[in-house]
């Protein structure tokens, strides 16, 4: 996809890509020792920019039940100011992504979906975007918690030269 989407704005593939570094974490120990070498790495060089995809997705395979809430939000709490601290020191911005759960409560009123973490992940986070399906091949990404942008949401679709307006 980095490659396609370099080729729409006439950019070298390779040099994007020798820009880029990638991490798979296999637990939430591993996760957290990977934010320990990404800082690391921006003692060395500039980044601009930190994914995460599925903050919480390790948190939840190993804290299983109520039982264990307590001591995951705990630790998720420790990845998220870790996160919080990497952006204050190395002035990066950070991306996560979080997984949703139905809320059979809500019936037909609210939302049918809520976020994964709870006031932990809220409170770490500036601005939250839930990302929908829409119809056909579109996409809604709809801005619903913000300090400095107003409630709104837009169309977009996903192509082979990356991100368009619908």
């Amino acid at each position: 996809r980095v490659a396609q989407c370099a080729e729409r704005y006439g950019m070298d593939s390779n040099d994007l890509l020798d820009n880029i570094s990638f991490a798979r974490a296999y637990s939430s120990d591993h996760q957290q020792k990977l934010l320990q070498e990404a800082s690391a790495m921006m003692t060395e060089t500039h980044y601009g920019l930190v994914i995460v995809d599925s903050a919480t997705a390790l948190f939840r395979s190993e804290y299983v039940g109520r039982g264990e809430l307590a001591a995951r939000q705990q630790e998720l709490g420790k990845f998220l100011r870790k996160l919080l601290q990497m952006c204050d020191i190395f002035g990066v911005a950070v991306v996560i992504t979080n997984q949703v759960v139905a809320c059979p409560d809500s019936m037909s009123f609210g939302p049918s979906t809520k976020p994964i973490g709870g006031n932990i992940i809220a409170h770490a986070s500036t601005t939250r975007i839930q990302l929908r399906k829409g119809s056909k091949n579109t996409r809604i990404a709809k801005i619903f918690d913000s300090p400095n942008l107003p409630e709104e949401e837009c169309n977009f679709i996903i192509t082979n030269d990356g991100i368009a307006d619908e």
